[in-house]
């Protein structure tokens, strides 16, 4: 199995650090957070990763190699320009298309049984399974609504935290008015089918939420929505990140090192 970390991102909200320092090399905890999703990783048996990068991306490349101390083999995808979260599917579907593979964010940090995920997304027969959480805060993102099987019959995807603005993706075959739906956020791990490749935009930039995954649930595709229990900090912004941090710095939990 082979797995996607998405490492290219600017890191605007977390000016001026990431003027300097990439986003997924920011420390938490005494390492980089971007060791935090590549030992989950790891622990689940997945060692074959590619990364893209694009902003500082010599920087990331020289922290980790190739991956070979860590016991990883590093597969790099820099992108000249943005490619959006899902944009580097279009780029990598060569090495991610041969069986079932795995999406990671770089600045969130899970206690996730992978492996547990995966069965789940065995289990019910899914193209696509999103980590989820529920967080203090929901109004602050979109919000992933599952049904009492567990499968995502609509997301209402958040556009504008500001005016509160959303886009709502409904399952249009499913009559929802009576069907009991609970909402959580995503949390930063997709677990796909190769088959989805071929519902992907063209080229990109675009975005993995709106331009494929919400339109799967739109046509009731099988998106199925695992709820995760335990640790989930997201850095979001300098706020979220000094938080983490000071947290971190006062008890570190028991997270697996790279």
């Amino acid at each position: 199995m082979r797995a996607l970390v998405l490492a290219a991102g600017i890191g605007e909200r977390l000016r001026p650090l990431t003027e300097t320092t990439p986003k997924p090399l920011l420390e938490v905890g005494g390492r980089p957070l971007i060791h935090y999703p590549l030992a989950m990783l790891k622990r689940a048996g997945i060692t074959e990763i590619a990364i893209n990068v694009h902003h500082l991306a010599g920087s990331i490349q020289s922290a980790l190699g190739d991956g070979s101390r860590f016991g990883l083999n590093l597969v790099w995808s820099p992108e000249p320009a943005l490619f959006g979260s899902g944009g580097p599917l279009n780029a990598l579907g060569g090495f991610l298309g041969a069986g079932t593979f795995v999406m990671v964010n770089s600045d969130t940090i899970l206690d996730l049984d992978l492996a547990a995920m995966l069965a789940f997304h065995r289990d019910r027969g899914a193209l696509v399974t999103l980590a989820l959480a529920r967080p203090e805060n929901l109004d602050y993102y979109s919000a992933i609504e599952i049904d009492s099987a567990a499968m995502v019959r609509r997301m209402q995807l958040l556009m504008s935290v500001k005016e509160q603005r959303y886009e709502d993706y409904a399952n249009k075959r499913l009559d929802l008015s009576a069907t009991v739906l609970d909402p959580f956020m995503y949390c930063g791990v997709i677990v796909l089918e190769p088959a989805v490749l071929r519902l992907c935009p063209p080229s990109p930039p675009w975005s993995i939420m709106t331009g494929l995954i919400a339109p799967m649930v739109r046509d009731g595709l099988p998106v199925a929505g695992y709820v995760h229990r335990g640790l989930m900090r997201t850095i979001d912004d300098l706020a979220t990140y000094e938080r983490v941090r000071r947290e971190f710095a006062a008890g570190t939990p028991d997270l697996p090192p790279l």
